[in-house]
């Protein structure tokens, strides 16, 4: 009977692992925000995210886990669980000197079922 416990918590401890959607999209949390050159909205970009990561994991933008495209106003939104993103992006400034390209990424925290806003600032890029 004993072993009978033991494998009925082993299955228990199992599906509630299994269950668990901490660092992807689809929660009650929202990561949205505008994509923005100095004060310019940059309505042309793509914006990444990275499921648990604080840091930077590079331009190579096929190591994020999902994309959307902004808006026609700048405008973005993820809908994610409780976890740690990276928020990256990828567009066009064609009022600076060619090659017009404008990145930059900030790390996201969401600690429950929160609404985070964040500006997401890009700079001339590579």
């Amino acid at each position: 009977m004993i072993s009978m416990k033991k494998s009925i918590t082993l299955f228990v401890l199992i599906l509630l692992l299994a269950s668990c959607k901490k660092n992807q999209l689809g929660g009650n949390a929202t990561i949205e925000g505008t994509v923005k050159h100095h004060t310019k909205l940059i309505t042309n970009a793509t914006v990444f995210i990275k499921f648990n990561s604080e840091e930077f994991p590079g331009g190579d933008t096929t190591l994020y886990d999902e994309k959307v495209r902004v808006d026609k106003d700048g405008n973005f939104k993820f809908q994610v669980y409780k976890g740690k993103y990276y928020v990256y992006a990828f567009g066009y400034d064609y009022n600076i000197p060619s090659p017009f390209h404008v990145v930059g990424g900030v790390p996201v925290n969401i600690r429950s079922k929160e609404s985070v806003s964040v500006t997401l600032p890009v700079t001339e890029g590579d």
